[in-house]
């Protein structure tokens, strides 16, 4: 974002108007304060007046209803007046508030520019492929220069982090996103390491190596990490994302059509992580943290992992495999135990994890479970509903934990036929000794069709939701 102080004529002008203080009227004549009147009265929430070719929209706002619903509600609004933006071919839109409270600004603009994207990389014609609306300008003496900033930073994260998910896995090798990460971490200002096969051998990470033995790419392992000035909390935030560039489901190759058309989205988790490094380290947050993301791909080549074979994680523990498409929990296995070398406050992961999560919660919400305090709990929960990406708690009960025993070995990577995002839960609790957030993202990670602001593919889902508990409780 860039501060500009002249607003180009080619502007669609969006008035928020503070519905309880109608002083607004007086710069209406009038007709045009007889025709508002009449749209009030007919209750409506919006009207449009031409001046001269140009279109100008007014938005009536009540102000004392700031709810997460009605937040939601401006966001969808600022897209549906981005898409008749870019229907005709206006640049710019210039929004402007008289006395509405800021959050309602925040959520229209919001809506705005994280509508407007586009994942046009692969067109040799870009033609009609490209966003049109190129400026978005905010009037509003309550909403400072920072708090735009903020906007901007968490937008471009969350792009970044669509990015990452739509690009196909031909593009995105295990070593190819960490060059990904690298380069994020050139940009915001993190830095970041990649430990590449020889190393993760070192290190013993069976589960990671395991998985990667169908491939012909090499996994990698990447440590990003982010102290900002006058960091508050002295053990790191860990953020650990599934890295699963694509996922063929392994021997247990996935059976039901249609069910690996969208399988470069298995490292959305991962993609999360780096979004919201990125945006953590972009507003120079006074926060530690640390993102972890095992990447590989999934595949039943070479001397792929079969059922029934038993693996060795990096902490010991032997694991009976009884379904190589359980495989995000087997590399997420190494990660959570990698991270204890941190003594972290607080370790959250992130995964496409299980089809259970989306039968459970459909693509509404996403399932969360955890052994961290109820403040953690409920400040996540909290956060989610607030800029809605909204989860939905299970319980980690020790009944689940017995699904998971084996007859030859410590565990199995599988649990009973129902409430699998449970036991896939369980079997990732074993491997923390910390307070500790599983957020399972399988259904809200990717969009088959667009809704609203959120358009079709990659959704960048989580960056928001823990910037803003990650800002809120640590900042």
């Amino acid at each position: 974002m860039k501060k500009q102080s002249s607003i180009p004529p080619a502007a669609v002008q969006v008035t928020l108007l503070d519905i309880s203080n109608k002083q607004f009227l007086k710069s209406f004549s009038k007709a045009e304060v007889d025709f508002i009147q009449n749209e009030i009265k007919n209750k409506k929430d919006k009207f449009t007046i031409q001046h001269f070719g140009d279109c100008r929209f007014y938005y009536f706002v009540d102000t004392k209803d700031r709810a997460p619903a009605t937040l939601e509600k401006w966001r969808v609004k600022g897209n549906d007046l981005l898409a008749w933006a870019t229907s005709n071919k206006w640049e710019a839109i210039q929004l402007l508030s008289s006395g509405v409270d800021e959050e309602i600004t925040y959520a229209f603009a919001e809506g705005i520019a994280l509508g407007n994207y586009r994942f046009n990389k692969h067109y040799t014609k870009k033609e009609g492929k490209e966003t049109v609306v190129r400026h978005l300008f905010i009037q509003d003496s309550h909403l400072s220069e920072a708090k735009q900033r903020r906007l901007f930073a968490l937008v471009n994260a969350n792009h970044l982090t669509r990015d990452l998910i739509n690009e196909p896995s031909s593009h995105q090798s295990a070593e190819q996103f960490s060059a990904q990460m690298v380069k994020a971490g050139k940009e915001a200002g993190f830095s970041v390491k990649v430990l590449h096969k020889k190393q993760i051998e070192t290190l013993k990470m069976g589960g990671l190596l395991a998985v990667n033995k169908g491939s012909i790419e090499p996994p990698t392992f990447t440590i990003m990490e982010y102290k900002g000035p006058k960091a508050k909390n002295k053990q790191p935030i860990v953020l650990v994302g599934k890295g699963v560039v694509f996922d063929t489901g392994g021997l247990s190759l996935k059976p039901t059509p249609g069910s690996m058309d969208e399988m470069k989205c298995d490292m959305s988790g991962a993609a999360a992580v780096v979004g919201l490094m990125h945006a953590i380290a972009s507003c120079k947050l006074p926060v530690y943290v640390v993102g972890l993301v095992p990447a590989t791909d999934n595949r039943p080549g070479m001397n792929a992992v079969a059922p029934q074979d038993v693996i060795t994680i990096s902490d010991g523990t032997t694991i009976e495999v009884m379904n190589t498409d359980a495989e995000g929990r087997l590399i997420l296995a190494d990660a959570l135990v990698y991270a204890k070398r941190y003594n972290p406050e607080l370790v959250i992961d992130l995964a496409t994890l299980t089809g259970a999560a989306v039968r459970a919660v459909g693509t509404y919400a996403s399932a969360i479970m955890g052994t961290a305090d109820e403040k953690v709990m409920k400040g996540i929960a909290q956060s989610g509903f607030d800029v809605w990406e909204r989860t939905m708690e299970f319980p980690l009960w020790s009944d689940y934990g017995d699904e998971l025993k084996s007859d030859v070995a410590d565990m199995k990577n599988l649990g009973g036929g129902n409430a699998g995002h449970i036991s896939a839960a369980k079997f990732l609790q074993h491997f923390t000794d910390y307070p500790w957030v599983h957020i399972d993202i399988a259904g809200t990670a990717w969009n088959s069709g667009a809704q609203a602001y959120r358009p079709k593919g990659g959704t960048g889902v989580g960056v928001r939701m823990l910037f803003k508990f990650i800002e809120q409780n640590y900042s």
